[in-house]
């Protein structure tokens, strides 16, 4: 009697252990082997690191380094350890220098912060690659007024690297998809960018693109990195009332295609006691003067340049200047992460080109509304920031962020191309 009850309640013990394994309510391990008992933050067995893996080519320095300092005959890949400072006199040329950055960041090695992207030696365990010719630097080193001689040698850069790329089993896997080309100079690559108009091409706007090569469901828009020093002790009591002029605006007026409306805001803007309106060229000095007027502004304007944006709207994000933003096809830089409304105030070229419009909306703009964007500058803008060495969510750490959310699509584009037997019938369709 008391042995088939001594059994049942064993038997239904065993039941009762057997299902809290295989619902993964018990560990087994911790009963019979302790010391194998997993810590309480470890990570689950075999879990994905959720960091993108980037190879990096390692192309000969006149790629790249070798234009900041022309004189030297070193060919050799640059290493984190000769790595070269950005130059302190670049002047605007550093708006453009997206290309250093990121290419430093892999570069360093350093793990002592959460980073998005890491380099890995072995290509076939990349999850992209990343091509590090300073396109933009060239363009601006070799001939920028593209009439001179010199332009010569930014076109044959761009015809060398393209024939490196071909010889690549990699590039010609995926047909370039996976491929991270920085352009952010709207002149950068201008030879052969159609030879690369698969790849996930790094831009600060679409202002000259053809649809066909670049638009937002492949390329990543990337903030022009800004020439005005950050504002780091912006603790002002009251900051609306210490910031005495309406809205600020210091640059070139003369410019090409969406860029005319400067000329036109400026004879509307004309008059005004608390507007500062002036037309200036980017010298160190004037820089300067830009950075001063930003910090005693309450609004910075960023009217469309030679394209829908310029480096003038980071300059005020890190001035905490609250950006007056008058661009109709402007694209801005982590915008799935980030809501520009909630620190930016958006005119429409018809709206800012109605006499006394713009002005009168900001006058009457709640100081209470303008407080809450100036807190909110202070806190966002730390991923405007391009720095060497890098820091978690700055500005390179988020666009690796951006290139990995492009990769899903990018492996599906490569998966189709591979089995489509006729050219893609999609495409024929849009037609």
């Amino acid at each position: 009697m008391y042995g088939k009850v001594v059994f049942s309640f064993v038997f239904v013990l065993f039941l009762l252990i057997s299902y809290s394994i295989f619902i993964g309510s018990v560990d087994i391990r911790s009963y019979f082997f302790p010391l194998l008992k997993s810590p309480p933050d470890a990570p689950p067995p075999c879990a994905p690191d959720p960091r993108l893996r980037v190879y990096m080519y390692d192309l000969p320095r006149r790629f790249n380094v070798g234009m900041l300092n022309r004189r030297s005959s070193v060919e050799t890949p640059v290493t984190a350890r000769d790595w070269p400072q950005w130059p302190k006199n670049s002047g605007l040329r550093r708006q453009h220098s997206v290309e250093y950055w990121m290419m430093g960041s892999l570069l360093y090695e350093e793990s002592n912060y959460h980073r998005e992207a890491i380099r890995v030696s072995d290509p076939e365990l990349a999850d992209a690659f990343f091509v590090p010719f300073f396109s933009s630097l060239s363009f601006n080193s070799h001939g920028h007024n593209m009439t001179d001689p010199a332009t010569q040698v930014d076109r044959q850069l761009q015809v060398d690297l393209i024939e490196i790329l071909r010889k690549s089993k990699f590039w010609e896997r995926s047909g370039g998809r996976d491929h991270v080309i920085p352009m952010t100079h709207p002149n950068a690559f201008r030879f052969l960018r159609d030879r690369v108009n698969e790849s996930i091409q790094i831009v600060v706007d679409f202002g000259r693109y053809p649809k066909g090569i670049s638009n937002l469901k492949k390329d990543v828009v990337a903030p022009y990195v800004h020439v005005v020093d950050s504002f780091t002790d912006d603790e002002n009591q009251d900051p609306y009332e210490s910031r005495t002029t309406l809205l600020f605006f210091r640059g070139g007026t003369f410019r090409k295609d969406e860029g005319v409306v400067r000329i036109k805001l400026a004879k509307i803007l004309a008059g005004y006691d608390d507007v500062l309106y002036e037309r200036s060229i980017a010298t160190r000095e004037n820089i300067n003067a830009s950075s001063k007027g930003m910090r005693s502004s309450k609004f910075c304007l960023h009217p469309a340049g030679d394209t829908p944006s310029s480096c003038r709207l980071f300059d005020a994000i890190v001035s905490h200047c609250v950006p007056v933003i008058v661009s109709d096809q402007i694209e801005l830089p982590f915008e799935d992460e980030i809501d520009y409304t909630q620190f930016s105030v958006f005119f429409s070229f018809k709206e800012a080109l109605q006499p006394g419009y713009m002005i009168n909306q900001l006058r009457k703009f709640p100081k209470n509304k303008w407080l809450d964007m100036w807190r909110q500058l202070k806190i966002v803008s730390h991923h405007y920031e391009f720095q060497h060495p890098p820091k978690s969510e700055d500005a390179v750490d988020m666009l690796w962020k951006q290139v990995k959310h492009k990769l899903p699509g990018v492996r599906l584009s490569i998966h189709r191309s591979r089995r489509l037997k006729i050219p893609d019938w999609r495409r024929r369709r849009r037609r």
